[in-house]
């Protein structure tokens, strides 16, 4: 019985000490200086990466809404793999994986519209 609270422990522990974890739960870990990972995480929309990483830069890094954010990951990215996105827009691709009109057409979109995405979807928390 005493297995359950070590195994606990244990998966607390292998959560990165610098890990932000999002409304919906993605943990997002910054990987450079404007660089970051949303972990995979099973039974998630591909969306949902994009919800975290907005929640990631307006409320763990405190940037303005307008924050342009790129995904670095190629499309499509492998099974069980999260997503990296940067800020910079040197190092992101231009194809994004989002079907959206109008706007910049260098592959971002603003962290403002990625936070829009964590009230247009409900995701299966299962």
């Amino acid at each position: 019985m005493r297995l359950f609270p070590a195994l606990t422990v244990a998966a607390l522990l292998a959560t990165p000490a610098q890990a932000f974890v999002a409304t919906y739960p993605f943990t997002v870990e910054s990987t450079g200086p404007q660089e970051f990972t949303v972990a995979f995480a099973t039974s998630r929309y591909e969306i949902g990466y994009w919800c975290a990483a907005g929640e990631f830069v307006t409320r763990e890094l405190d940037l303005p809404n307008k924050t342009r954010i790129y995904r670095v990951t190629p499309i499509p990215r492998r099974v069980g793999e999260g997503i990296v996105f940067t800020l910079d827009p040197a190092a992101g691709l231009r194809e994004n994986g989002l079907s959206i009109f109008g706007g910049d057409d260098d592959g971002s979109i603003s962290a403002g519209q990625a936070l829009a995405f964590c009230s247009d979807f409900v995701f299966d928390t299962n």
